[in-house]
């Protein structure tokens, strides 16, 4: 209970970040694609008050999400985070001033029941606290083929399948920093100068900065509805094959993956419904929630249909 308790408020404060976040990125208007752009494109919205908010929150998220891998398996507290999806809708409507529609709750709906189908029937094992030895270097050459391609795919497209890809990109790469986090976790109890000894922490520190830029990447180019869904579920099913490959987990199979199946399914049209719902593809997260002067600017700001 303790590890699903800290993986929820985990989800929650991560989908404050990525709401507030994006709303800085929709408040700093487009300066081109190239990389002297896109750089100075990000220096100024670190210096937005959203951005910074969005950060803290963040760095809470890491807290608490330290707190679950540490008490709990990589493949129960990954997929868990995939609540992030309900929470960034509640927390969305609140930042853009926009209400959702049926067909949105819906999605986000199917989305929660296939992750929880999902959970119980698998049935996540704990696992090994630490990696099996010698497990960690063909997975590091996996992760980085996968990240690299998807990276490199990106490039060939625009608007909303360039936040997917790029989204998928920093979900893969948030899955590897949290395999990580659950490594340097298990070398606590060895005391401080094992943790800061070895290469878990250091390793833990650039992949996550890599995840944080590609997830910046992701906001830059397209809406939240484009981008959320692949972020929070390839982190969910990336993490289980990570748990699996490196910690020893276990999920049940047998005559459980045909509701682990039926779970998928859901989560998968769930994410479709997200996709082509109107009152989150046509702008959802791109309202201003200024009212420069008291005089009801807000209201001046339409409505989807």
């Amino acid at each position: 209970m303790l590890t699903v308790v800290l993986a929820l408020l985990a989800a929650l404060a991560n989908a404050a970040a990525s709401v507030l976040q994006r709303r800085a990125a929709a408040d700093e208007p487009e300066s081109g694609t190239g990389l002297r752009q896109a750089l100075r494109w990000l220096g100024h919205v670190l210096r937005r008050p959203h951005w910074v908010a969005g950060a803290g929150m963040l760095a809470l998220s890491t807290v608490l999400q330290a707190a679950a891998l540490g008490v709990g398996s990589l493949a129960l507290v990954q997929p868990l985070m995939a609540a992030e999806l309900l929470f960034t809708l509640a927390v969305g409507s609140l930042v853009f001033h926009r209400r959702p529609d049926l067909r949105t709750w819906l999605a986000f709906v199917a989305l929660a029941a296939g992750l929880s189908l999902f959970l119980t029937a698998a049935a996540p094992t704990s696992g090994r606290s630490m990696a099996i030895p010698g497990h960690w270097w063909p997975a590091a050459a996996t992760l980085l083929a996968v990240v690299a391609s998807l990276v490199a795919a990106s490039r060939t497209v625009r608007g909303a399948p360039r936040a997917a890809l790029l989204g998928l990109a920093s979900a893969v790469s948030f899955s590897a920093t949290a395999a990580l986090l659950k490594e340097v976790t298990g070398l606590i109890p060895d005391g401080p100068v094992a943790v800061l000894s070895t290469w878990p922490l250091y390793a833990t520190a650039v992949v996550g900065v890599i995840a944080f830029l590609l997830l910046q990447a992701a906001f830059r180019a397209g809406t939240l509805a484009a981008s959320q869904p692949a972020l929070t579920l390839g982190d969910a099913l990336t993490s289980v094959a990570l748990g699996w490959a490196l910690f020893g987990e276990q999920i049940n199979l047998g005559a459980r993956v045909v509701p682990e199946l039926i779970g998928i399914a859901l989560m998968g049209a769930g994410s479709v419904g997200l996709a082509r719902a109107p009152s989150v593809g046509g702008g959802w997260d791109q309202a201003r929630a200024r009212d420069d002067s008291g005089s009801g600017a807000r209201h001046q700001v339409s409505r989807p249909p």
